[in-house]
């Protein structure tokens, strides 16, 4: 067979029949069988999850195309799921697909063990909620609630705000601790930015919410603020 003929040939085949053609140890899911997971590239990685490319494109062109448009897997993890659904070759049913792998890896990074985890510092808070919040492209007021040995209860989200700003209102924040009969509680947001740097509106917001606590006989231990990679802790800075 020519070349000619060869690429002819190669360029009428379905994706399936091309893939086919594949040396077996070019296929994301054999190498990964075969050569351990650490061995794949991004792409690769992401190639398995989404399964299959559309007519013109292979899955691992799909693959490529989205960390090319979103610049890394962290970017892509904190994204929108309706804005990776339009990206050519995921649509909906994939951008899901891939949204739950990535909620999966942030809890269990945010895992500290299988007992009830305790949050006695804020390293330990950040240890647990980092990985949740830190690439969330919206701002998220939570509330921890604990136990009198700090021991974490649950946690609740109060309110998800815009990139810049959330409302959060004293009533939301303390009916869960008060349903939960929780001895304390912390409270935590992110800054979309990066920057865990407290606004004046984080510091305002702060000391109203210890205000409304003490009428409530309810301790506040901390307000952290989470960015990328750090945080800050409200109490060591003393605003509370």
């Amino acid at each position: 067979m020519t070349l000619a003929r060869a690429a002819c040939y190669l360029g009428g085949m379905s994706k399936s029949a091309r893939e086919r053609e594949w040396a077996a140890e070019e296929r994301p899911r054999e190498r990964l069988y075969h050569k351990g997971a650490a061995a794949l590239s991004d792409a690769e990685l992401l190639a398995i999850q989404l399964g299959t490319g559309v007519p013109g494109l292979s899955v691992l062109e799909v693959a490529r195309e989205l960390l090319t448009q979103f610049g890394s897997l962290q970017e892509l993890a904190g994204r929108e799921v309706a804005e990776v659904a339009a990206v050519r070759g995921v649509g909906r049913a994939k951008a899901v697909r891939l949204a739950s792998v990535f909620e999966i890896t942030r809890r269990l990074r945010s895992r500290n063990g299988p007992s009830r985890p305790v949050l006695s510092s804020p390293e330990q808070v950040f240890g647990r909620y980092g990985p949740l919040m830190e690439d969330l492209k919206r701002e998220v007021f939570r509330v921890a609630l604990l136990d009198a040995q700090n021991g974490l209860l649950k946690d609740v989200v109060i309110s998800e705000g815009t990139l810049s700003a959330s409302l959060v209102h004293p009533r939301e924040v303390f009916k869960p601790a008060i349903l939960e009969s929780a001895a304390s509680i912390i409270l935590l947001h992110n800054h979309p930015s990066g920057d865990p740097t407290p606004s004046r509106e984080d510091v305002r917001l702060t000391r109203q919410l210890v205000e409304c606590s003490k009428l409530l006989d309810l301790r506040i231990h901390d307000h952290v603020i989470i960015g990328r990679e750090r945080f800050i802790s409200m109490a060591q800075r003393g605003t509370l």
